[in-house]
This record gives structure tokens, sequence and C-alpha cells, in this order.
């Protein structure tokens, strides 16, 4: 009955959530977190690992934003060297972005949060 409060509050939490990471980082750099490489790096790598639950987030409600966002930026790996074609098409699930990438989407925007 109230999906759909649920449903804000995540979105809404997700971007709030990300404010929230923006400010750290920058207070990450004011105070010169950057010097210690090791700590800066993992940083990175949850920062690009929360921008992909994003993504993945992003395409579920499954409208016509999410679907060519979905296409555009998986597209994108196809200019990997030898691999990208076969990334893709793993991504996808196929040859387009069907329901197989739906999919595999939530599975990945559920289960990465556990492994960040």
């Amino acid at each position: 009955q109230f999906g759909w409060l649920i449903r804000n509050l995540h979105a809404n939490g997700a971007s709030f959530f990300f404010i929230c990471i923006y400010f750290h980082i920058g207070r990450g750099i004011y105070y010169g977190s950057y010097l210690n490489k090791e700590t800066w790096n993992v940083g990175v790598i949850l920062l690009l690992m929360l921008m992909a639950t994003a993504f993945v987030g992003y395409v579920l409600p499954w409208g016509q934003m999410s679907f060519w966002g979905a296409t555009v930026i998986t597209n994108l790996f196809s200019a990997i060297p030898y691999i990208g074609q076969t990334l893709v098409e793993w991504a996808w699930g196929g040859f387009s972005v069907d329901n197989p990438t739906l999919t595999r989407f939530f599975a990945i925007h559920f289960l990465l949060p556990f492994v960040i």
C-alpha cells in the first residue's frame, strides 16, 4: 500500500548518501588524506563500486531514461579491446538491453552493497 513511499525514500536516500560521500571526499582532500595512497586508493575503489550500485539502481525503474542509460553506459564497455563486445553481451544477457539485463542489474544492485 505504501510501496511508492519506500521507493521514493530509497531513491532520495541514495541521493543524500552521495551528498554525504562528496562531503567526505572534500574533507579528505582538505586534510590531505590523499597522501596515504593505500587508503585513498581503497576509497576510490569504494566510490566506483558505489557509483556502479547507483547506476544499476537507476536502471531498475525500467523507463525510457533507464533503458537508454543502460544501453549507452554498457556500450561504453565495447571500447575495451578484445573482450569489450563479449562483456557487453554478457551484461545484457543477449544482443540488446532486455529482461535478462534487468534481472542481472537487480541482482547486482542487491548483492554489491554486501561486497562494499
